[in-house]
């Protein structure tokens, strides 16, 4: 295995990963909560990064409001901290692929030696997510508005499922570099006039 295809391997899923982190910023579903009225209709309440839907209006809303933060400032403060971890976590996705491209269009000085740019920037990238995930998890388990029944949806899932792959990507380039043997570059061709005097 060359390390070129260990970029290309490496990009494709690192593509994969990048999707996930803005489908679970634009998706309002971090937090959800369902339930049924005595009269059988279905409830359905979802919270996101910077929208909260209701089924009962069959509208989503900006998230948080000045009167949502007007009692409990911490809750916002930490809410729209995550909404800036995850928006700074894409501008670091989007610095990856240009990485990325580089290492790959530069030759075998820059995948050699590209490994830890890229790396790091992988690495920077899914320790943010993982600041955003764990800040929601702590949220959801310590404000008094996610009452039981409450429970973390599929945009958390995504978030940690994105930051975990970054993660393991960062550490199998990181590894590639010391495990796969140098690319063949160019070979110096012998002097036969020299060796001949």
């Amino acid at each position: 295995m060359t390390r070129q295809s260990v970029y290309i391997g490496a990009l494709a899923v690192f593509l994969v990963a990048s999707v996930m982190t803005v489908t679970s910023i634009v998706k309002p579903r971090w937090i959800s909560w369902d339930s049924e009225t005595p009269s059988g209709q279905h409830v359905h309440f979802t919270y996101g990064l910077h929208r909260r839907c209701s089924s009962l209006t069959g509208t989503c809303e900006y998230f948080p409001h000045t009167q949502d933060c007007h009692n409990d400032r911490y809750f916002c403060s930490m809410w729209r901290s995550v909404g800036f971890l995850m928006s700074f976590a894409v501008v670091i996705e989007g610095m990856t692929l240009i990485a990325f491209l580089v290492v790959l269009a530069g030759g075998k000085q820059k995948r050699e030696q590209g490994w830890t740019v890229v790396s790091g920037l992988l690495l920077l990238s899914g320790l943010i997510q993982c600041a955003g995930m764990a800040l929601i998890a702590f949220l959801y388990e310590n404000d008094d508005r996610f009452f039981p029944g409450w429970k973390l949806d599929i945009s958390w899932i995504l978030c940690t499922t994105s930051w975990s792959i970054l993660v393991f990507l960062a550490g199998g380039i990181a590894a590639s570099a010391f495990l796969l043997p140098s690319e063949g570059g160019y070979e110096l061709i012998p002097d036969t006039e020299r060796e001949e005097e």
